[in-house]
């Protein structure tokens, strides 16, 4: 049990310090080559808070436990909205931006659906793994499009501030940055490794399914850059750039890690009944219920947060009764199936209408000024 735990614990040290000194490293060489701090927020940064997701995904698949593979990307996903934007916006109220809601939210729910919908056949197949991430490059084109032509100057300080802080451009600083991307990538690599053998001997030992394990404590895990990078945001009041970054990586999640996940692997990524069934719908409905709740003037209150974590909590806690076989785990989740989630779907129904009978009755009397 012991070397199990210690066997998690070091991989996934050894993946955050991997990920640190690929994004640092990576950055600070693009800064020197004249790619703009936002561009690099945009790619670099993004690929990088994703890189323990992509390592640990890639990792299992290989292993052949694709169970983990699914599970990190599915359970990452679930978690990133309901507990990383539920404890940041209990923190302060979040503030959604409107691209957000307009692009990133549909892209988001679309790319959610269709991995359901590639999946109903039991498998992601490589080619369906090569569609994924031929969506992923035009989204990020349409980025880094966009970032060119609508320039925010104090987007561009902040990321510069945080990413490519000014430093001497030289030979020896370059080489010594290319040494951090290399190391990055072999902690990554190795880190991965270790995560998923604990993981692996994790499950075994309590009996656990390796989907379950990879829905709760690797997609925890590897998604700690998430955690920190939002839960930072909040407190310092940086309240868009923690709701942009779950929705970002949720995207990253899907079109990149699952999507060259099965690119890679021999056969595609098998998806288990189970998952099917329960966790990719689940995470559907989640990704789904952003829309109302970000719609609702454009914040995320601090009741709405308190919402997410309490689903975040219910998922979870089932999760571990159906996985002990408990008698009582049928009657947990019909109570959540049938009287929490039409009262929470009332809730967040009225909450929208009176969001679009306030915008209605601004937009009569603003015609009225006039």
């Amino acid at each position: 049990m012991w070397m199990t735990l210690l066997l998690i614990a070091g991989g996934l040290t050894i993946l955050v310090i991997g990920a640190e000194a690929l994004v640092r490293g990576a950055s600070r060489l693009a800064a020197a080559l004249g790619v703009s701090p936002l561009v690099i927020g945009l790619t670099i940064v993004a690929f990088g808070t994703s890189s323990p997701e992509l390592a640990v995904s890639l990792q299992s698949a290989l292993n052949g436990q694709p169970d983990l593979a699914i599970g990190n990307v599915v359970g990452s996903n679930i978690l990133n909205v309901l507990l990383i934007l539920g404890l940041s916006a209990l923190i302060t109220p979040l503030l959604v931006a409107q691209q957000l809601v307009r692009l990133d939210v549909p892209i988001m729910i679309g790319a959610s659906i269709l991995l359901w919908v590639l999946a109903l056949n039991g498998a992601v197949s490589q080619w369906e793994g090569a569609a994924l991430f031929a969506v992923m490059l035009a989204y990020l084109g349409f980025l880094l499009w966009q970032s060119q032509r609508e320039r925010n100057a104090a987007v561009e300080t902040e990321y510069a501030q945080e990413f490519t802080s000014p430093e001497p451009q030289n030979i020896g600083r370059n080489l010594f940055n290319g040494a951090l991307v290399i190391i990055g990538l072999g902690l990554l690599i190795g880190g991965s490794r270790l995560f998923v053998q604990g993981a692996s001997d994790l499950a075994r030992t309590f009996g656990l399914s390796e989907l379950v394990i990879g829905l709760t404590i690797v997609a925890l895990g590897t998604s700690l850059p998430e955690v920190a990078a939002s839960l930072m945001a909040a407190f310092k009041g940086e309240r868009d750039i923690a709701v942009g970054n779950v929705v970002g990586s949720n995207i990253f999640n899907l079109l990149t890690v699952l999507a060259l996940t099965a690119l890679i692997a021999p056969g595609g990524v098998p998806v288990s009944a189970g998952a099917l069934n329960l966790d990719i719908p689940f995470m559907v409905a989640v990704a789904i219920a952003c829309l109302p709740i970000f719609l609702t003037g454009h914040t995320i209150a601090r009741w709405e947060g308190a919402i997410f974590l309490g689903y975040y909590v219910a998922y979870t806690t089932y999760l571990l009764l159906n996985a002990a076989n408990h008698p009582n785990a049928t009657q947990y989740f019909n109570f959540m199936l049938f009287f929490v989630a039409p009262l929470t779907v009332v809730t967040l129904l009225v909450s929208l209408g009176r969001e679009l009978n306030r915008r209605r009755v601004t937009m009569a009397d603003s015609t009225a000024g006039k």
